[in-house]
């Protein structure tokens, strides 16, 4: 089974550290408890969501039927004359998850070498979105059991213990790539969305013509991914004042806690 891009980028960095993360210095705000924390806001967010967000989600549904009517059309532009199309392997898995992976080694380890407490918080934010998009990807993949087009030449070959529904690996590049995309000043804005969102479309670009993906799995990919981005980068934010659900680690196990505010 190929790893997630998100595997791939905690890799990279214990490799480049020489064994230790890039980042194993940062401020020990980032660790477990707000880890956990943050996925009780992640998997309760729904219930705080806000007509924006349903719109959304309705737009993402749209693109993916939409992207949908494609498939085969995409895969046969890909698959053109190659006599390996349907082999069942996919052997580049590491390699489109590299260049993702690089950006987070890459902020991560600048933000060490300068001690930015901004560039840690971007890592993490990096780290956090796509660690959710992958767990959440990993989730519909069961559902769906979608075989992949180097499996079968119908896309619509659903229930049938496949794995291709969506790509995690769009889905962490486009929770990387937003992450990275949206922080930091406006001064560079220009150059973030260009290197953020060009090495996110890339690598959907990439799993298409490795035969990996249908063209849906890459939209469903590349919309849970975003949605994912700014979760994280909003989370301090999202209805501070409004009733909420959350997570807390205690002594047995964990708390399930809803708190109503009284004004």
């Amino acid at each position: 089974m190929r790893r997630p891009l998100l595997l791939a980028a905690s890799s990279l960095v214990v490799i480049a550290a020489g064994g230790r993360p890039a980042w194993a210095d940062a401020p020990s705000e980032f660790g477990p408890t707000r880890a956990l924390h943050d996925a009780g806001e992640y998997v309760t967010a729904p219930l705080r969501w806000d007509r924006a967000d349903w719109v959304y989600l309705g737009g993402a549904i749209v693109a993916i039927g939409a992207a949908h009517q494609f498939d085969r059309r995409v895969r046969s532009h890909f698959t053109a004359g190659s006599s390996t199309s349907l082999d069942g392997k996919d052997t580049h898995a590491l390699q489109d998850a590299l260049p993702a992976a690089a950006l987070v080694l890459a902020t991560g380890a600048y933000a060490t070498m300068i001690q930015d407490h901004s560039g840690f918080e971007e890592t993490w934010s990096m780290l956090e979105a796509g660690g959710l998009a992958s767990a959440t990807g990993y989730v519909f993949k069961f559902a769906a059991g979608r075989e992949r087009p180097n499996q079968t030449v119908d896309p619509n070959q659903w229930r049938r213990h496949g794995s291709s529904f969506p790509s995690l690996h769009v889905s962490a590049a486009f929770a990387i790539g937003t992450v990275f995309a949206e922080s930091g000043n406006d001064r560079y804005r220009w150059v973030r969305r260009v290197l953020g969102y060009g090495i996110a479309t890339a690598t959907g670009y990439e799993r298409l013509k490795h035969n990996a993906h249908w063209l849906s799995d890459v939209v469903a990919g590349a919309a849970l991914g975003m949605a994912s981005a700014h979760f994280a980068l909003n989370r301090e934010y999202q209805q501070a004042d409004g009733p909420r659900w959350s997570f807390a680690p205690t002594g047995g196990g964990m708390m399930l806690s809803y708190t109503v505010p009284i004004h």
